[in-house]
């Protein structure tokens, strides 16, 4: 008797129906599961006491996909957050303005900063330390120094080359959803699953503190394609075992 015992790994990639791209890969994936859910109808014996059940018929009602995440890169984190996504090239930002600062505050510059080369107050340049503190893309207005409160300030300085995800943007879409796996259990042999329209939830939860790599569970459900015609042939998905 063949042994198919089943522990896998592999790569996921995805589609957008009605897109221009071809399957892309998901990157590292702890996770990827399918779940049938079913409806039951009975029927209760009435012929005799003590009841029982007559007959029975279950319908599949939904079958629903997870996917864990480990890559945060911006496509991932669009297709999770609903969104789109931009790029923004290194540059010098001069004399980017901020109004109405105050002692204390932090003061975000407008892109990723990597590199911060003065600020000001009019044409007067500040002394970092002394009437500023630097932070990661920004600065902190630091009390006892040149800038009161409700003074205007200028920075300058130089910015990341960065994707932003703008979230929310967009509905939930539709991708096939190609699965390649070794199965580590028969020496690698080759398992793969094709889902032909996956619609893709929104993310629950998005952890950015905390002490494990952060991960995203995105759910979605499988609807029926009916491009995908013939004798026992599914509209849903296919499963590839090799042999």
């Amino acid at each position: 008797m063949a042994d198919y015992s089943y522990i896998g790994s592999g790569r996921v990639a995805l589609r957008e129906i009605g897109g221009t791209k071809g399957l892309i890969e998901v990157g590292n994936c702890s996770a990827l599961s399918f779940s049938v859910t079913e409806e039951t109808k009975e029927l209760k014996d009435y012929t005799q006491p003590g009841g029982g059940t007559f007959n029975e018929v279950k319908r599949i009602t939904a079958v629903e996909s997870t996917m864990t995440l480990h890559e945060l890169n911006a496509t991932n984190l669009a297709r999770a957050l609903y969104g789109s996504t931009t790029s923004v090239t290194t540059a010098t930002v001069t004399d980017e303005a901020h109004a109405d600062v105050n002692v204390g505050d932090f003061v975000a510059t407008t892109h990723l900063a990597t590199t911060i080369t003065n600020v000001k107050k009019g044409s007067t340049v500040l002394t970092e330390n002394t009437d500023y503190e630097v932070r990661p893309s920004g600065v902190v207005i630091l009390s006892g120094g040149a800038i009161a409160n409700g003074d205007d300030i200028t920075i300058t300085y130089s910015k990341a080359t960065a994707d932003i995800v703008q979230a929310l943007t967009s509905s939930g879409k539709e991708y096939e959803l190609v699965f390649t796996g070794l199965n580590e259990a028969r020496s690698g042999k080759l398992t793969r699953v094709t889902a032909y329209r996956v619609k893709v939830g929104a993310l629950a939860s998005l952890g950015l503190i905390g002490d494990e790599y952060a991960a995203m569970e995105v759910s979605g459900k499988l609807l029926k394609d009916t491009t995908k015609i013939g004798a026992g042939v599914s509209q849903y998905f296919k499963i590839e075992v090799q042999a």
